[in-house]
């Protein structure tokens, strides 16, 4: 098989954290989510250990909780990641952080919430080598699940505040103590599909060859 190098290329280089521009009116089918899951599926995990879970928050008042977590550390997080932005003069950051005080004052009208989790939780001491491990086996399922969204005209933004209270969070949503949330993002069709590459560094910037 060859693909279209041209419309894979931007595939990848155009799925954006989306915030703003998801469409909080537009319902998200069950079935376009189930697709996407088990399109991710189809990526790598440790030792084919296949612990991915998928946690999907369609209620409005679950989704008012999480969103009520979410805040709380957004709060405090945005506040002190924008004043730092503001004292250095980084434009782009602080775009960046308007948007997410966007989501921040807006998680529970995304129409899904979808929690990616893994079957099983680290002891408390796992090396590096073991928490690699563990992320690994989940994160690129995540990246694979945003791709497909992306493909039928959705959007997401991967987060991780809610997870200052995770248990929270598991109390809410009857998250039983040996499944590890790792994330959420929330997900909903886009307004528009025109994404743009980001502005990023030449690659020869930040490569090493043999030596660092």
């Amino acid at each position: 098989m060859e693909f279209d190098l041209n419309q894979t290329d931007e595939l990848l280089a155009t799925t954006r954290a989306v915030r703003k521009r998801l469409d909080f009116d537009r319902a998200v089918p069950r079935d376009v989510i189930e697709e996407c899951i088990g399109l991710s599926q189809q990526a790598p995990t440790g030792t084919n250990s296949q612990g991915w879970r998928w946690l999907i928050i369609e209620d409005a008042e679950k989704r008012a909780g999480l969103a009520e977590l979410y805040k709380k550390m957004a709060d405090v997080y945005l506040v002190e990641e924008g004043r730092k932005a503001a004292e250095s003069g980084d434009a782009q950051t602080a775009r960046v952080l308007g948007s997410a005080v966007f989501l921040a004052e807006n998680l529970q009208n995304a129409p899904v919430h979808v929690i990616p989790c893994l079957q099983g939780r680290p002891p408390e001491g796992t090396p590096l080598m073991g928490i690699a491990a563990m992320m690994g086996s989940i994160f690129p399922a995540v990246w694979s699940f945003q791709l497909a969204l992306r493909a039928r005209g959705l959007g997401s933004c991967l987060t991780s505040l809610h997870l200052a209270h995770e248990k929270e969070a598991a109390e809410l949503l009857g998250i039983p103590d040996d499944v590890l949330q790792v994330a959420l993002l929330p997900v909903a069709y886009t307004k528009g599909t025109d994404f743009k590459r980001a502005n990023r560094p030449d690659p020869s910037t930040i490569i090493h060859y043999d030596k660092w």
